[in-house]
């Protein structure tokens, strides 16, 4: 087999694999079309105070937030680190600092 399948262009994983018209990412789960060029469309995510977060930045709560499911509350000031970015209504994938991985909303958060 002579074609080379190109890398997946979100983690850029050399697994990826041809199903119909779309190649899949198995690592990921991406999916694309190789025959469409993709543009280099990084969705912006802004805190409270409009500044751009970014994977790694550190980040501070700015209202209490009640965790669905527990009786437990994040206060005002809690501590947490953005470990990734994710297109979706709760767009920060969070250490929390003393709760644990969760994800947040970037409108209840400022950079700190």
């Amino acid at each position: 087999m002579s074609s080379q399948l190109p890398p997946c262009p979100k983690c850029q994983s050399p697994y990826a694999y041809e199903d119909r018209n779309v190649l899949i990412c198995p690592e990921c789960g991406h999916e694309w079309d190789p025959n469409v060029l993709e543009e280099a469309s990084e969705f912006v995510v802004k805190d409270s105070n409009g500044n751009l977060l970014a994977e790694g930045d550190k980040v501070t709560l700015i209202k209490d937030l009640k965790v669905k499911g527990t009786s437990t509350t994040l206060k005002v000031g809690t501590k947490a680190t953005i470990k990734r970015l994710v297109d979706g209504d709760h767009d920060l994938d969070c250490k929390v600092d003393g709760a644990g991985n969760m994800m947040l909303k970037s409108e209840f958060v400022k950079k700190a």
